[in-house]
């Protein structure tokens, strides 16, 4: 119980309102909805994501790929199998290109647009942990107007200087120990899932050469897009 009530010191919904309320505002207003969205769903890779091994399991998948490629035919690398979605649409691509510069555009536009979708989603939070202070700021200068305001009713100081003290309180941990490490956590995972996409484009894009632009001028491997 004593515990409890010790707890029960630092919270108070005012200063809760002003900081964790004021601050998913402010993000709102900076982020677009859907960099917001991803923001949060990317929770879940926190604990989940292990980039290292995703290079590895990819290392493997490049390999299949290319021994599906020699064994059969390029055009059959979509049939491999791999639990990487990002993976499984290269091989897609890689399967329809005409020459390697069709896979060469395709991978560096995705790839690209994959690192600009991270960037977002890094922002989100960024964002967060750069306003959470300033509303805190803002917290505890209403909570000073109010106790100044209210000098006359020693009753009434309490409550205002607790919010001044608890929203500074709250935005510090918003920011310093909430927002800024999944941030951190964030970009190290990003760079991570980018530089193996990146290494295993490089490698499909070495069998693409091998594999199309080896072709004699006079044959057109059609594309399976036109086509259809």
């Amino acid at each position: 119980m004593i515990l409890l009530e010790q707890i029960a010191r630092y919270i108070d919904p005012v200063a809760i309102g002003i900081v964790f309320g004021g601050t998913l505002l402010t993000t709102v207003f900076r982020s677009p909805l859907g960099d917001i969205g991803r923001g949060f769903a990317s929770l879940g890779l926190l604990a989940s994501a292990n980039p290292h091994a995703d290079a590895a399991a990819a290392r493997v998948s490049v390999s299949r790929i290319r021994e599906l490629a020699q064994v059969r035919a390029i055009a059959c690398v979509d049939r491999v199998e791999t639990a990487q979605r990002f993976l499984i649409r290269a091989a897609r691509e890689l399967s329809e290109a005409r020459n390697s510069g069709d896979f060469v555009r395709w991978a560096a536009a995705d790839v690209d647009a994959r690192r600009l979708r991270h960037q977002g989603v890094i922002g989100v939070w960024r964002g967060i942990a750069e306003t959470a202070p300033a509303m805190g700021m803002i917290g505890t200068i209403i909570g000073l107007v109010q106790m100044f305001s209210r000098m006359e009713d020693p009753a009434a100081i309490g409550p205002a200087m607790a919010v001044a003290m608890l929203t500074t309180l709250y935005g510090v941990i918003l920011s310093s120990a909430i927002a800024a490490p999944i941030a951190g956590r964030l970009e190290t995972i990003s760079e991570a899932e980018l530089a193996w996409q990146t290494a295993a484009c490089r490698q499909l894009e070495i069998l693409a050469r091998e594999e199309l632009d080896s072709l004699p001028p006079t044959v057109v491997r059609p594309n399976l897009r036109t086509v259809l």
